[in-house]
């Protein structure tokens, strides 16, 4: 049982050729007020990484020694920052599944890296869900927004197969359990949400899978199918928060360009609780000491201890 006041946050480093790094070390003080955090980082790297950056390393800060040694190139794709930021997100996974912290943020990674690294998985999320056996849900967004996406890292031309009737209901029937919101909008798939079959039938899937879903439920909590091209729209947002997407760009186009900086990115449907900031590893700025938004990790810890909070 963890008896801190302040709740245990394990933060993954993501990729340290990337900016996450000094996103941890510049918010260090800010996010310390609020939980105590430990990062999975060993102190050889977290020292390469300060003396690139020339920020020196807060006397709290509090690491778990994730193993492993390379050189720094900012702004690369490496097979070793790669393969380190994958086992730094396994050592938090471990640490949140032993009880000995109560949640993890993840800072970015850089898939091709741990491709690279000939890492199996795309992202974290497909990571969480082979280590849990669970269905792990993932959904993006801020207090205005929230986007889950039915399929996640895979190939436009393989999405539509995936649209399963008994696939979906039970997605949409997790997602319910998790967010317990009475309204939640479900897109279509194609242009028109098909018009009626003229433009495709995988909306039949997605009406049956609806139907199912809120006769299991009992209550009429799933709209849709929405129609793909209005259901960001004011009017539409005004009446809902929480959308399921068919696709990744089908829902996070929009998320990104109402609300990039302040998203946030939340696996759901999971034993451990695990925020993560909602963009890359910004190579292109990595380590040049550029004015960096940090307010999607301020809102990755902040969301996590707001899930902590939750759960008790």
């Amino acid at each position: 049982m963890i008896e801190n006041k302040k709740p245990k946050i394990a933060i993954s480093i993501g990729d340290l050729n990337g900016i996450g790094i000094e996103i941890a070390l510049k918010c260090h003080e800010e996010i310390s007020n609020i939980c105590q955090p430990i990062y999975c980082i060993n102190n050889k790297m977290l020292k390469k990484a300060s003396n690139e950056l020339k920020i020196e390393v807060p006397k709290s800060f509090e690491i778990f020694k994730t193993k492993g040694e390379f050189e720094i190139k900012p702004g690369t794709v490496s097979k070793k920052s790669g393969k380190y930021s994958y086992d730094s997100f396994l050592d938090a996974i471990n640490l949140a599944n032993k009880k000995e912290v109560e949640a993890i943020c993840t800072l970015p990674i850089n898939k091709e890296a741990w491709n690279k690294a000939d890492i199996k998985y795309k992202g974290h999320t497909e990571v969480l869900r082979d280590y849990f056996g669970e269905d792990a849900i993932m959904m993006l967004g801020c207090s205005s927004m929230f986007v889950a996406l039915f399929t996640e890292h895979i190939p436009l031309k393989k999405v539509a197969k995936k649209i399963v009737e008994e696939n979906l209901t039970k997605f949409l029937i997790d997602f319910y359990n998790n967010v317990k919101s009475d309204n939640i909008a479900v897109l279509g798939l194609n242009p028109h949400a098909s018009d009626n079959g003229v433009l495709g039938d995988e909306e039949i899937e997605i009406f049956k899978a609806i139907k199912k879903a809120n006769k299991f439920l009992d209550k009429n909590i799933f709209k849709g199918p929405l129609v793909p091209d209005t259901a960001f729209s004011p009017n539409s947002r005004k009446n809902h928060k929480y959308f399921i997407a068919m696709y990744h760009d089908q829902g996070l186009a929009p998320l990104k360009a109402l609300y990039f900086d302040e998203s946030v990115n939340i696996s759901l449907n999971l034993p451990i609780i695990r925020t993560s900031v909602d963009h890359g590893t910004a190579f292109n700025i990595a380590y040049k000491n550029e004015d960096i938004n940090t307010q999607s990790y301020i809102n990755a810890i902040k969301e996590a201890i707001n899930l902590i909070h939750i759960k008790k």
